[in-house]
């Protein structure tokens, strides 16, 4: 019996005219995903950090791409004012609207640290930035046809746990502990995001996706913020022996980004064992990321940390 096909980055269609921006896009899955993007046609801004570091990313894809559209902003999601600045200026710079925005960048099982509004590093990164950046976008969203929302999160969502009665890890804090409650929060994000959006009438997906084991620098950070240069080895050597690669871990967002008929809080991950790599395709969440009342909680306490407040009735 014939195998059946993978999906590909060959497989995208063409996204001339199309508008997206992503997060964390310098390195990593946010580098592959943001170069497969361009190569296709979109209009890409990559959102980061380090401008420096974003104008050598860009190069690098004009250089392999010469018809490529992208550009770079500076946003730092552990900053709500620079989330707030990106989104206003990006607004005004593109009143077409946007067709889609990944909400890429991330932070892994650091020690803890405080955002620049005081909450704790991974949430606030990986969560709370995220939350209020697609709320700032979500009218430049609502503006563009068939628009999608597609949201990092990762196999570690199983292990997390919403405390809602310290998502900030001030009582205790477990570095790997509050990376699982990030990327649950993701999730519920997601549900809760797109069951807003379908009650607001807005044409526009919720969806989610993780990368597997992709080999990037992300899991060197933790050792190396901790001092622990020891650990930075044997990590590195994981990666080569176990981790795919960051192209092959960019293609569930790639596929959740743009292939027909998903439905809404669709999520998916690579199809091989554990969901460690391999091909996309639509992949399950643990019973914690379908708890819909979590949700509706962790939104409500997002608005009140964030002071965003999603404009879906205008929608």
């Amino acid at each position: 019996m014939a195998r059946a096909l993978k999906w590909t980055a060959d497989d995208l269609p063409d996204l001339t005219g199309r508008t997206a921006i992503v997060t964390g896009a310098n390195s990593g899955i946010g580098l592959a995903t943001t170069r497969e993007l361009a190569a296709h046609g979109a209009n890409v801004t990559l959102a980061v950090r380090d401008a420096s570091r974003g104008d050598v990313a860009a190069r690098s894809i004009t250089d392999a791409h010469p018809d490529a559209h992208v550009e770079v902003a500076v946003l730092d999601l552990a900053d709500l004012a620079s989330v707030a600045s990106f989104a206003a200026a990006w607004s005004q710079s593109h009143p077409s609207g946007l067709d889609l925005l990944v909400n890429n960048a991330g932070v892994m099982a650091i020690p803890r640290q405080s955002t620049a509004d005081g909450f704790e590093r991974q949430f606030g990164t990986n969560h709370l930035g995220h939350f209020a950046l697609t709320g700032r976008l979500l009218p430049a969203l609502v503006a563009r046809p068939r628009s999608r929302v597609v949201t990092v999160s990762s196999g570690a969502h199983r292990f997390g746990q919403m405390d809602f009665d310290d998502l900030m890890g001030e009582r205790r804090y477990n570095a790997w502990r509050a990376y699982g409650q990030s990327k649950l929060a993701n999730l519920l994000f997601t549900a809760e995001l797109q069951r807003r959006l379908d009650a607001g009438g807005a044409n526009v997906l919720a969806m989610a996706a993780h990368p597997g084991y992709a080999a990037t620098n992300l899991q060197a950070a933790g050792p190396r913020m901790r001092g622990q240069e020891w650990a930075v080895g044997p990590v590195e050597l994981g990666n080569r022996l176990f981790g795919q690669s960051a192209e092959m871990g960019a293609l569930p967002l790639l596929f959740a980004a743009t292939a027909p008929g998903l439905p809404g809080n669709s999520y998916i991950g690579p199809d091989g064992l554990f969901e460690q790599r391999g091909y996309p395709r639509l992949v399950d969440r643990s019973k914690a990321a379908k708890n819909m009342a979590d949700a509706a909680r962790l939104w409500t306490m997002s608005e009140n940390l964030t002071g965003v407040v999603y404009p879906l009735d205008a929608a």
